[in-house]
């Protein structure tokens, strides 16, 4: 009478960790990926705000501010972009989030724009798409 085994051999076990290993393989760059894409709405939306807070600012002094931290918005949730406004003045402004930290690694959308006309850029491969997503 032959006795049967129970459990797996050495073999079967590195087959697993194989497809464990090429699963990961795929599966973390392209989560790295999603991720980073989900944080472009951290420059977007604090863009969003500078501009609202210009108009309130134009509306009160009759010129645009050129300081993000005197419009109530220092910076991004995370800080993973950086805020900047030129050319403020009477004549209007142009406010920029430009990616820095974990978040500059997303060549897609590296910095975004946004001026005192409504008028949305963005630079990257990605370019145009990056306010869409």
């Amino acid at each position: 009478m032959t006795k049967k085994q129970r459990g797996m051999t050495l073999i079967e076990l590195m087959i697993v960790v194989v497809i464990v290993a090429i699963l990961a393989s795929l599966a973390i760059p392209a989560y790295g990926q999603y991720v980073r894409r989900a944080k472009r709405t951290d420059a977007t939306s604090a863009l969003l705000r500078i501009a609202a807070a210009q108009e309130r600012f134009y509306m009160q002094n009759n010129t645009y501010s050129g300081d993000p931290a005197a419009l109530g918005v220092p910076g991004t949730p995370d800080n993973l972009y950086a805020l900047a406004i030129a050319g403020a003045g009477a004549g209007g402004y142009t406010a920029t989030a430009t990616a820095q930290g974990s978040q500059a690694a997303d060549s897609g959308c590296t910095s975004f724009s946004i001026n005192q006309l409504g008028q949305r850029t963005a630079t990257g491969t990605d370019g145009d798409d990056c306010w869409r997503r």
